[in-house]
């Protein structure tokens, strides 16, 4: 295997293993029926617009303080070094620092629990851009801290108006079922494509509205109704859903109205609408009560296909601004790609020899079927390895038990589907592989960067390994290349014949761009969307910001060293010394992280 590419020996030393406190990064315990019912912050006196600390609750959201500032990534540089590209009538001047945006005292602080040092590229233009009250199209590479950059500054705006604009709701330290029941009015409504992903959203309104009295709420398939209904029984704010279940409770006006928004974000717009939801979508954006005049929207996204345009069109005011970071669908530096020529037979043996080389780093294996996502959970299961999996057949509890022991460590290895794509946001995911290569007709090289989007996250670095079938993924043979070329990956021998010539193998042109020829495939030119009614415009690739880059941490800096738990796959530090992988790994495999 060492011969397929000619860097694999060296892809365990692009990541280092570390010691991990996966409780901490899990938050903690979750004895709860279904992740849309973890802890949020509750205050049960009229207390005013700023809550009270709560210590236990603090660790729980946030973790040790001690690994907080390990979120910023060893190669922060790298993203702040990104081109960002924006256009529209008003020009937008970036923060360079938190500490700049005028954010209220008690978000600056929750950003600082979070361990964030410094904006990403997308966060610089986008906090400013929604504090002046712009609407937003953001696009950005995933990973690149899109959620923060909408809930920081519509959080911080809302705060100290919880009272003036938020629909009363009952106390929860006397609520009482069935008696204090309320409908549910939120301010802000986020929409996101798949459940893993509302809840990962949910996940971080928890931590940002920590003691602003704003609650946060999520809603989404697979579970029962009447436990999701409870919980807006008990009022809410800030709501993430899925199209469809977002749908469900709008035609329940006793359960749910948007007549109080105040704002909407469409997370992962092209998702969406490539799914088919665009006719919810429509009705969610146009089928409440809410006051169309009083709203402003938010569109982020990875790519910006015609489809999400239109939409923007139709709902954006014409003044509203957009930012590019980087190309529309690219991936990031700081993941090293790795494409390996596998017939289906070897595969296994393939695989295993990657995980026998990498051990100890969490670990996403992606396969194309759910068929085989449960072949390859028995058959990694069955020699010892922690694996857990996930699947579209799965029940709901099901899913989000395999991603807590995901989280947690206790299986830091797992298989899934792509439909878990866009929605698994997990710290220290250190390899991706993709055992099956998405198909063209499925996804195609879009599927293919947000599955290996899963690590590399905002200046972490990652390895994603793919194992390329002449037989079965030749259509991919192209687009895939050009994406190796983009970010200086090592292109295998057998790519090669698709390396463009000319300017284009500098360059590359991909089929995400509006002006794409598929005949042409050279040079770059840039789409124009939106340059109706702005002056001195160039389109996207107009009036390019290149940012300063921040001061670099180094390639080889390891990071801090948190409380272990863990020194190989899933064992426990106080278990006896073994290889790392259970009785059937080679006794070569280096024991511990």
């Amino acid at each position: 295997m060492e011969g397929a590419n000619g860097n694999q020996g060296d892809s365990a030393a692009w990541v280092a293993r570390q010691k991990v406190d996966y409780t901490a990064l899990s938050g903690g315990e979750n004895p709860q029926k279904y992740d849309g019912e973890a802890k949020i912050y509750q205050w049960d006196e009229d207390f005013g617009d700023v809550g009270p600390k709560f210590a236990e609750l603090e660790l729980e959201l946030f973790g040790d303080p001690s690994t907080r500032h390990e979120r910023a990534g060893l190669d922060f540089s790298k993203i702040d070094q990104i081109e960002v590209q924006q256009e529209g009538p008003t020009r937008i001047q970036p923060i360079r620092h938190f500490r700049d945006a005028g954010l209220h005292p008690i978000m600056l602080e929750n950003v600082q629990l979070m361990g964030y040092d410094f904006p990403t590229p997308i966060q610089k233009y986008t906090i400013p851009s929604m504090l002046q009250g712009h609407d937003v199209i953001s696009i950005a590479q995933t990973g690149s801290g899109k959620t923060a950059a909408y809930l920081i500054p519509i959080l911080s705006k809302l705060m100290g108006k919880a009272k003036k604009l938020a629909a009363p709701r009952p106390n929860p330290a006397t609520f009482r079922e069935g008696v204090d029941q309320v409908t549910a009015q939120p301010l802000v409504l986020v929409v996101a494509p798949t459940r893993e992903l509302a809840v990962q959203i949910f996940n971080e309104a928890r931590k940002f509205c920590y003691r602003t009295m704003l609650r946060p709420c999520v809603v989404y398939g697979g579970l029962p109704l009447k436990e999701q209904i409870s919980l807006l029984n008990r009022g809410c704010d800030i709501l993430v859903g899925t199209p469809g279940r977002l749908v469900d409770f709008i035609s329940r006006p006793n359960v749910l109205t948007l007549r109080r928004l105040k704002y909407i974000v469409i997370d992962e717009a092209d998702e969406m609408l490539e799914a088919d939801w665009e006719d919810e979508l429509r009705q969610i954006l146009t089928g409440g009560e809410q006051d169309e005049g009083n709203i402003k929207y938010g569109l982020f996204s990875a790519t910006f296909p015609k489809a999400a345009r239109e939409l923007a069109k139709e709902n954006l005011s014409a003044s509203h601004v957009r930012f590019r970071v980087g190309r529309a669908g690219s991936t990031t530096v700081n993941i090293r790609q790795t494409i390996i020529q596998a017939e289906r037979e070897e595969k296994r043996d393939i695989l295993l020899g990657l995980l026998n080389q990498m051990t100890g780093v969490r670990t996403i294996i992606f396969a194309n079927s759910r068929r085989e996502v449960d072949n390859l959970d028995d058959f990694l299961y069955n020699i010892g390895l922690p694996v857990t999996s996930i699947h579209a057949d799965r029940t709901q509890k099901e899913r989000e038990a395999a991603l807590r022991s995901f989280r947690s460590g206790n299986a830091p290895i797992l298989i899934a589907t792509g439909v878990t794509a866009r929605g698994i946001d997990v710290r220290n995911v250190k390899h991706v592989i993709n055992y099956d290569l998405p198909s063209i007709e499925h996804g195609g090289i879009e599927e293919y960067t947000h599955r290996i989007g899963r690590t590399g996250r905002i200046g972490h670095r990652g390895v994603a390994t793919s194992l390329f079938s002449p037989t079965h993924d030749d259509a991919m043979a192209s687009v895939l290349t050009r994406t190796l070329l983009e970010t200086d990956q090592e292109i295998p021998e057998f790519l090669q014949i698709y390396i463009p010539e000319g300017d284009a193998a500098k360059k590359p042109k991909f089929e995400t761009e509006s002006d794409f020829d598929p005949d042409e495939a050279q040079g770059v030119q840039t789409s124009t969307f939106g340059n109706e009614g702005c002056e001195n415009s160039t389109g996207w690739g107009g009036a390019g910001l290149e940012e300063e880059a921040a001061a670099p941490s180094g390639w080889g800096q390891p990071d801090a060293d948190p409380p272990a738990t863990s020194n190989g796959w899933g064992q426990p530090a106080e278990a006896p010394a073994t290889n790392g992988w259970g009785t059937s790994a080679p006794a070569a495999v280096e024991a511990g992280w």
